[in-house]
């Protein structure tokens, strides 16, 4: 119920639950069909995904940091 409203208003079950601040966070379908493909790893292998993204994270922050 929740999902069709969102997709009614446009938004995410997320933005209606509170979870986030911004509308757009998840309407890239490219970006919505690699969640979903991460989402149905088992445990470990999305653990090593989280901990290669949090390390591309850091380093693009840290490069942004020096320029």
């Amino acid at each position: 119920m929740v999902r069709k409203l969102a997709e009614a208003l446009d938004t995410t079950v997320g933005f209606l639950l509170g979870e986030a601040n911004d509308t757009n966070i998840l309407k890239d379908p490219k970006m919505m069909k690699r969640l979903n493909e991460i989402n149905e790893l088992p445990d470990k292998d999305k653990e090593c995904v989280y901990s290669l993204l949090d390390a591309f994270l850091a380093k693009s922050k840290l490069q942004a940091i020096l320029k």
